[in-house]
């Protein structure tokens, strides 16, 4: 009874902050994180602004909780398609990212979240500069050590080095989101994508 009951408090806790960060999701997607205000987000979350700042102080707390859960999303993906398992070859560890593309799409408000803060996080004095320099340190990694095993391989048809391949890549998916989101009825991302990778790497079709 006595546990029941003392677990009362941190569910409606948790339920709060997932409200909050669903809002805060919306509101820096729409207008940014330098756009947005901490009363908007409350409002959108339907709590107070005070109820808010107890659990997120500063708009600072509320964007490192946001990316915080971003990874969290983007992790259980990448290991239920084994993405991050060692043992999972270059080829699969490519459709892997594919079955995350798809993940994307069914979620439109996280990529709009990405694509305004990724624009916006190229100042360095961005709050998000260093989380989103990482990351694409961490992207071009993956897919130069991806393409570099299938060039060892025999399997990567391309005149271009892993490394210049693995940054046309990323290129290539930042912008088919960003048109994705003006016209969701004709731009096929994972679709189009897969006909790229698989222009230098055939196998992939297989």
């Amino acid at each position: 009874m006595s546990t029941t009951t003392s677990r009362g408090p941190y569910a409606k806790s948790a339920e709060v902050r997932r409200k909050i960060l669903e809002a805060c999701i919306d509101a820096f997607g729409q207008t940014g994180f330098y756009g947005a205000t901490t009363k908007d987000i409350a409002q959108r979350a339907g709590i107070s602004h005070t109820g808010l700042r107890h659990h997120f102080p500063t708009k600072e707390d509320l964007l490192a909780a946001l990316l915080e859960l971003r990874d969290e999303r983007s992790k259980e993906i990448l290991m239920s398609a084994q993405v991050l398992d060692p043992r999972v070859g270059p080829l699969d560890a490519l459709r892997g990212m594919l079955a995350r593309l798809v993940d994307d799409e069914l979620k439109p408000g996280l990529m709009e979240l990405h694509c305004v803060l990724s624009g916006e996080a190229t100042s360095p004095d961005h709050p998000a500069h260093e989380y989103y320099a990482k990351r694409y340190r961490d992207l071009r990694q993956f897919y130069t050590e991806t393409f570099a095993e299938l060039a060892d391989r025999g399997e990567l048809r391309s005149t271009f080095e892993p490394d210049m391949l693995a940054t046309m890549v990323i290129s290539l998916i930042n912008g088919l989101q960003a048109q994705w989101l003006f016209n969701r009825d004709t731009v096929h991302i994972e679709h189009t994508l897969r006909k790229f990778l698989t222009s230098v790497v055939p196998a992939l079709d297989g």
